[in-house]
């Protein structure tokens, strides 16, 4: 059940998947932080600067940590570290409960 760790020129590759990916998820929180503070402008005639620049930087900051993690996670879970982590001995196991 051991699985291979990656060959250097696959961790490469998917650095490079990783970072691509991260590129499209800045500008999709980018995408919907204009989006919200595009809505939150047409919602009311009297907003202050603040208000939009907090919502742009709230709104852009969730989704581009969402997506990260999500990211990190499904990419870690690719790379076969998370295999490796479940397969450590439980030291625990080895006693005997008599």
């Amino acid at each position: 059940m051991d699985e291979p760790r990656p060959e250097p020129e696959t961790r490469a590759l998917r650095l490079v998947r990783a970072r691509k990916m991260m590129r499209r998820m800045a500008f999709l929180s980018l995408a919907a932080a204009i989006v919200a503070v595009v809505a939150v402008a047409k919602g009311d005639s009297d907003v202050s600067i603040h208000l939009l620049i907090a919502t742009a930087i709230g709104v852009g900051g969730t989704v581009l940590l969402g997506t990260a993690l999500m990211t990190l996670a499904f990419f870690s879970s690719s790379s076969g570290h998370d295999a490796e982590a479940a397969a450590t001995p439980d030291p625990h196991q080895d006693k005997d409960p008599a």
